[in-house]
């Protein structure tokens, strides 16, 4: 129970975890930096950023699909 309570308290901002969420959906990632970022990471924020990076990315490939079928017609 401490180490959550301690990996709660962690240092980067919900900006950088965002910045790390972006970067690992983009698939580029140099290795000591994954491994800060885990180091450092609120995982509430890591969780929070995922999801709202998850749904962004269905909402954006549902938009293109919509407008490729409008062109496409």
């Amino acid at each position: 129970m401490d180490d959550l309570k301690e990996a709660t308290q962690r240092k980067l901002s919900f900006v950088q975890t965002v910045k790390a969420v972006f970067w690992s959906f983009f698939g580029v990632r140099k290795g000591r930096d994954h491994d800060r970022d885990m180091a450092q990471l609120n995982p509430v924020h890591l969780i929070l950023a995922g999801l709202i990076g998850g749904i962004l990315f269905v909402v954006a490939l549902v938009l293109l699909a919509k407008l490729a079928i409008r062109l496409a017609t």
